[in-house]
């Protein structure tokens, strides 16, 4: 079978490494542009280019797939497309030159949590358990019929990262047993039920300051969520800000905002709408990451709360 893989960050390198290891012929590889990164501005290639790059496969980076890169997919003539958080919508047309199909690798138990960011949206919601789904791609947002599924248990105080690391090679077991099955004929194919369906946007950096009326246990989620990017915030003084690491739910109470202890014993406690939220890891500007009692030991802390919102920040 050839087949052209089409992914950008961490989470496709595995699928694409397995589809190599597997024995598939796989004819190009189809990646978002180098974008510029930190101070510098350096130009950085995606983590699926430096791997197909090692592997020795023809790379593509249009800017968009749909305009630019139909020509370039055409040529390569391929059995089957296989997409891993690409990062481009693929318009009909795309959809149309593989033989096959194309096979996404989707890290949600579709049809929950469609969308750019899964992982972190079911992080946010609170979710226990998640997982992987493959399915073909159609000309809708993740609304094609769905292939196989994995379930997955998030782990207590897992973040984004953390769980992304964790999917990614279940996702790319997953891809093989698909693909196998595929080929054998005995692949099952299952329309998605719209009436179970959810749908998540994209995150945004505006997304990071921390909102104290929320409960507890909602900022305790947004912290895992969130992370590594946008990341959390919290903000006090004259609007000075820290970013929070990890923090976990705490009994203790007060008015939202209201810091309830900043030392080198307890680290730092915030009371939230409901119950408080004890910040056990952080990074002050220009600072380092640290955990949150060791850093009071050499930061004495003079303020008495953390402003509520961005409009309180700004007044």
């Amino acid at each position: 079978m050839r087949v052209v893989f089409l992914g950008t960050p961490d989470f496709g390198v595995p699928s694409l490494k397995a589809l190599h290891s597997a024995g598939y012929e796989i004819a190009g590889v189809f990646t978002q542009p180098d974008r510029p990164k930190g101070r510098g501005n350096k130009m950085v290639k995606s983590p699926v280019k430096e791997c197909a790059e090692a592997l020795g496969i023809p790379v593509f980076q249009p800017v968009k797939i749909r305009a630019d890169g139909v020509e370039a997919l055409r040529s390569l003539q391929p059995d089957l497309c296989v997409t891993a958080a690409f990062g481009q919508i693929l318009s009909q047309e795309i959809l149309d030159i593989p033989r096959i199909g194309t096979v996404n690798v989707h890290s949600s138990l579709l049809p929950r949590y469609r969308g750019s960011a899964p992982i972190n949206w079911a992080i946010l919601e609170g979710e226990t358990v998640t997982g992987v789904t493959t399915m073909m791609t159609d000309k809708g947002l993740d609304t094609g019929d769905i292939l196989l599924q994995k379930s997955v248990e998030i782990l207590p105080g897992e973040t984004a990262g953390e769980l992304t690391d964790r999917l990614a090679p279940i996702g790319a077991a997953l891809l093989i047993e698909t693909l196998r099955r595929i080929e054998q004929g005995n692949c099952p194919r299952t329309p998605q039920n719209e009436a179970e369906a959810s749908y998540f946007p994209m995150l945004k950096k505006e997304m990071a300051p921390i909102d104290w009326r929320m409960p507890a246990s909602r900022i305790v989620c947004r912290v895992r969520g969130l992370s590594p990017w946008p990341g959390t915030t919290l903000a006090w003084g004259d609007g000075e800000t820290v970013k929070v690491l990890r923090a976990e739910e705490v009994d203790a109470s007060g008015g939202p905002g209201e810091i309830l202890a900043a030392d080198a014993k307890r680290g730092l406690i915030v009371a939230a709408g409901e119950g408080a939220v004890r910040v056990t890891a952080l990074q002050a500007p220009g600072g380092k990451a640290m955990d949150a009692r060791d850093y009071f030991r050499g930061h004495p802390c003079a303020h008495t709360r953390c402003l509520l919102t961005e409009e309180e920040k700004n007044e």
